[in-house]
């Protein structure tokens, strides 16, 4: 496995930083191959299966010349055996694939979120402690400082603990989060909501934060906004309504888009709301619900990847979230084997913003 290497860290700048949006150009994407097969047990293969699939979507290798024209993938795999695997399967994708030291495949709570100031890219750092204490796993801890060297980016490191999947941002100073992740005691407990505010700004450049209430049900993260609400565009949200008077979380959506109304953005402007339907009740192999969401979709370069769970609304889904992203191709892709492992595709992928 390769050595860590020490971060360079350095003061904030005076200048205007903040984190990009999303759908902003991308020069590279972040993420893990699945490697630890006690982890993942009989769902190792199936699941690499599918984040194979994403990698190969979001690179979107030009049929003409075989070249990338979506994103450069930079893919984390630890241990002989998962870097083989990863070799093989991503063949002629153009992937490096970095042999590392991690516990798991969920770079978007590990690694670093990249912020932009004066066309410069730094490296935001912070603290993780899985989830709350509920899954520590060796190496975790260590991913984000390693992806910042691993980057040739100059890394800020701050201490105090926040998961990139817990905030949802519009690029121009306005965030969206909720209280049962942000507040939980199981995370800052010494800081206020005015503190994590305070931080949000000097770390990201999140001049308003939009604070909603409660995530899915069953979900580990505490309530991860980008399982329940995202961006699409300045002053533009897509979240999800209920499926049917069954939907495990008919209350909870429906709370959150009474809360979304109420919202408004860094200039004061209400906030639009587009409701897509959600995936419903949807169970694993012993029964125990899961949370699927529609919501955790990937916006890469040229393509968005949606998670799908073999539900009655896949395709309703896949086809209004198109709609919100008209210059990109739009495709769902089966997620079933990956969210068995607490997450989908937004929560394994970090996206690298050009300069």
């Amino acid at each position: 496995k390769e050595a860590l290497e020490p971060v360079m860290t350095r003061p904030m700048s005076k200048h205007i930083h903040k984190q990009p949006a999303e759908w902003e150009p991308h020069s590279a994407v972040w993420s893990a191959w699945p490697s630890d097969g006690e982890l993942w047990l009989e769902n190792l293969e199936p699941a690499r299966q599918e984040v194979a699939a994403l990698y190969k979507a979001v690179a979107d290798l030009n049929p003409a010349t075989g070249t990338p024209r979506g994103e450069s993938l930079k893919i984390l795999a630890c241990g002989e055996e998962a870097v083989t695997s990863a070799q093989a399967a991503l063949h002629g994708t153009g992937a490096e694939i970095i042999p590392a030291t991690f516990g798991d495949i969920w770079l978007r709570d590990t690694a670093p979120i990249f912020v932009k100031a004066d066309g410069q890219l730094s490296a935001a750092c912070f603290k993780f402690n899985g989830w709350g204490g509920k899954y520590v796993l060796e190496g975790d801890e260590d991913v984000a400082s390693f992806v910042a060297s691993r980057s040739g980016i100059v890394s800020v490191s701050y201490d105090w603990i926040l998961e990139g999947g817990s905030i949802d941002v519009d690029g121009v100073g306005t965030a969206l989060t909720t209280r049962q992740c942000l507040l939980n005691a199981n995370r800052n407990p010494n800081l206020s909501q005015f503190d994590i505010e305070q931080r949000l700004t000097q770390s990201l450049g999140i001049e308003k934060l939009i604070w909603l209430g409660d995530g899915l049900a069953n979900d580990h993260t505490d309530g991860h906004i980008d399982n329940i609400v995202r961006f699409v565009s300045p002053g533009v949200v897509a979240c999800m309504e209920p499926e049917g008077a069954d939907d495990p979380n008919r209350d909870a959506l429906l709370a959150i888009i009474a809360d979304l109304k109420a919202g408004t953005d860094v200039t004061g402007r209400k906030l639009e709301i587009v409701t897509i339907p959600s995936p419903g009740r949807v169970e694993d192999a012993d029964g125990e619900l899961i949370p699927a969401s529609f919501m955790n979709f990937y916006v890469g370069n040229t393509t968005v990847v949606v998670p799908t769970y073999g539900t009655k609304a896949d395709d309703r889904a896949v086809e209004q979230i198109a709609k919100l992203f008209s210059t990109r191709r739009t495709v769902g892709l089966p997620a079933n084997y990956v969210i068995t492992g607490g997450g989908s595709f937004h929560c394994i992928t970090q996206q690298q913003p050009a300069v």
